[in-house]
């Protein structure tokens, strides 16, 4: 007769039926499910991680009796605990982890040092009987290099990426720290080095994960009283991906946790990968020990792509979609869309949908219709980092003098007009403008925006200060 993983399993219920309560059978046992047997291992599916500690700490002795009249003294029994997984509805995560019991020859001498000389160090990183888990990495398998457009404008940040990805951990580029605007390939060049390191290397544990759901799963873990499980979990990763790692900013109990993964991964040889939307010397509210393990690797800037890159995407794009359009119509987008690549594609889609769902022809003019309406809808996203660089060049002066603390008159007005843009073209509070524009309080912010408004209505040389820079911030 052929053995099985199920027909061992269905002898095993046999003998565990005698010997337990019809109701406890139905609980604990019904529900599991045989999965492999290698050898004298056989491997069980349970529900839940409650399931296997409750079977470990109740049943495991009838379990051991039961795999032995089977498989021998040998026997070892390893559960399969499903995991349900928040982020993904791909696939639950499996956790492989061998019955404590597996061992029925020496159970004593486990816990009993009897050889006091050549006692190991216990490593602090090992999670007692834990094998390996099986992580979603949660990388999305569009986003690949085939489809990151090179041109001048991400070269580096590209070819750093590929470098990575040929030997994660193993190149000068860690961390690999990519940044740039809005919609230039941040997420799209941090996935595709995730989805190449799985298909290199598909014993490798990748994950991606966005800093703000970092910041909740640490919350929920010093809420749940399980820090330590949430640190222990994030140091067995081989590939972290961080996205928008400058929403970090002003967490400071995120920050001390990250900072201790962090350690562990490079110290380990494990690839660490960042993206943020500025450079780490423009990141404010983040640790000074953060921020100089963040330039210890590569910072690659990615910048506004250049009219022939553009016209390389847009021609990529409807390529995938499977669309023709004439040339003077992508040239025509390319020279008329220059902030993001987001915004390309965005005007793409829309000609598409326009021309599927209204029966419109693909022309110029409805091009130009699309365009003008994307571009008027499109505000600018202005920083306080964009406006202290535009204000001090306004001025002829750098941002470190704009925001020393000299009381020079001219300096003090440029000052008091960043403050006065910051607050009237970002949603930032009061605080965190003064804390960034030369490190003032709320009340400093709060009299410059009067003393702006003042000296617009009685000084004519402010008001013209005040429509110019107006123009620039607000192109």
């Amino acid at each position: 007769m052929n053995v099985t993983a199920d027909s061992v399993w269905n002898e095993c219920l046999s003998f565990i039926k005698d010997n337990i309560k019809p109701q406890a059978y139905k609980t604990w046992f019904e529900p599991i499910k045989p999965v492999k047997l290698s050898g004298e291992a056989l491997t069980i599916q349970v529900p839940s991680k409650f399931f296997y500690e409750w079977l470990e700490e109740h049943y495991i002795k009838l379990l051991r009796v039961a795999l032995v009249r089977q498989l021998g003294n040998d026997a070892k029994l390893i559960y399969d605990v499903k995991m349900e997984n928040n982020y993904s509805s791909n696939r639950p995560q499996i956790v492989k982890i061998p019955s404590s019991n597996r061992d029925p020859l020496k159970p004593q001498r486990v816990t009993v040092p009897l050889e006091s000389n050549k006692r190991e160090l216990r490593n602090p990183f090992v999670i007692p009987g834990l094998q390996k888990v099986k992580i979603e990495s949660q990388l999305n398998p569009n986003y690949s290099f085939a489809n990151f457009i090179e041109g001048d404008s991400n070269r580096l940040a590209r070819s750093a990426g590929m470098a990575v990805a040929n030997k994660p951990g193993g190149t000068s580029f860690n961390p690999l720290l990519i940044y740039g605007g809005v919609g230039l390939g941040k997420t799209h060049l941090a996935h595709a080095i995730g989805v190449d390191i799985k298909d290199k290397y598909p014993d490798k544990t990748v994950l991606y994960i966005s800093s703000e759901k970092f910041t909740q799963q640490f919350i929920d873990s010093v809420k749940s009283n399980t820090r330590n499980d949430f640190i222990h979990f994030y140091q067995m990763i081989d590939v972290l991906l961080i996205d928008d790692v400058q929403f970090l900013s002003g967490k400071a109990g995120t920050q001390d946790v990250f900072f201790h993964i962090f350690n562990h991964l490079h110290q380990n040889g494990k690839q660490v990968i960042l993206t943020s939307d500025k450079a780490p010397v423009d990141m404010q509210d983040i640790e000074q020990r953060l921020l100089s393990r963040f330039k210890w690797g590569l910072s690659a800037e990615l910048q506004a792509p250049d009219y022939e890159t553009r016209i390389s995407i847009l021609q990529n794009k409807l390529y995938r979609d499977g669309v023709e359009m004439p040339e003077d119509i992508v040239e025509y987008i390319a020279k008329n869309i220059k902030s993001n690549v987001r915004e390309l594609e965005g005007v793409v889609i829309s000609m598409i949908a326009q021309a599927s769902f209204n029966r419109k022809e693909f022309s110029v003019e409805l091009a130009k219709q699309i365009v003008d309406k994307f571009v008027k809808n499109t505000k600018k996203e202005v920083s306080i980092d964009y406006i202290q660089k535009e204000v001090s060049k306004y001025f002829d002066m750098d941002v470190a003098t704009l925001q020393s603390k000299t009381r020079k008159r001219h300096i003090v007005q440029a000052r008091q007009l960043a403050m006065f843009f910051a607050k009237r073209l970002t949603k930032t509070s009061l605080a965190s403008i003064g804390n960034q524009i030369g490190q003032r309080d709320h009340a400093t912010v709060l009299h410059a925006c009067k003393t702006v408004d003042n000296l617009t209505e009685t000084d004519k040389q402010f008001k013209k200060y005040v429509e110019d820079l107006t123009k620039k911030l607000t192109f």
